[in-house]
């Protein structure tokens, strides 16, 4: 049995980014997996670094505290076996508000600057877009939406790691079956 946490981040409660949602929430139950769920919308997650929290990253200041929603969140992350990343594509990246949860959640001491970062066995990115892969690979912003996310952003934090683009053509319980050992 494996833990999932999934970073979920859309604003609309309809809509295909929901259905691969549902579609790996589903399959994860079916295979008789657990999952924790954080729906940055729906928690109205604050994205801006604060002063203080700013003060403490920028001064990679471990000893200082981080703030609560940030502790609830690396607390998630830290008892899931996997981490599974669900968001649209906008403008060639995540939306802003996931890429805030990687300010603030990735902190040092946690994520960085710190002999025993945070890891875990396998990561995947499910990110959902309007036009066709063939597309984002010819004008070369497929390669950067999946560095940028599987590089910098999760990087050695995972021991493997996928990115999947789904495009309406695509079927989302496919695209997830097995993704799960």
């Amino acid at each position: 049995m494996t833990h999932v946490h999934i970073v979920f981040a859309h604003p609309a409660d309809r809509g295909f980014t929901r259905e691969v949602l549902a579609a790996l929430q589903t399959t994860l139950t079916r295979q008789g997996h657990t999952h924790t769920l954080s729906d940055l919308y729906a928690m109205g997650f604050r994205t801006e670094l604060s002063a203080a929290e700013y003060a403490r990253e920028s001064a990679y200041r471990t000893d200082l505290p981080v703030a609560d929603d940030v502790a609830a969140e690396q607390a998630r992350l830290a008892a899931a076996d996997m981490w599974a990343f669900v968001y649209p594509v906008w403008w060639a990246d995540c939306p802003a508000i996931l890429k805030g949860w990687f300010d603030r959640v990735w902190t040092a001491g946690f994520a960085h600057h710190t002999g025993n970062p945070i890891s875990v066995r396998k990561a995947v990115v499910l990110c959902t877009a309007g036009h066709p892969l063939a597309r984002l690979e010819a004008d070369g912003l497929y390669q950067a939406m999946r560095a940028t996310m599987l590089i910098d952003r999760i990087g050695t934090r995972a021991d493997e790691a996928g990115f999947i683009l789904l495009t309406r053509d695509d079927n989302p319980a496919e695209a997830v079956e097995g993704l799960f050992p």
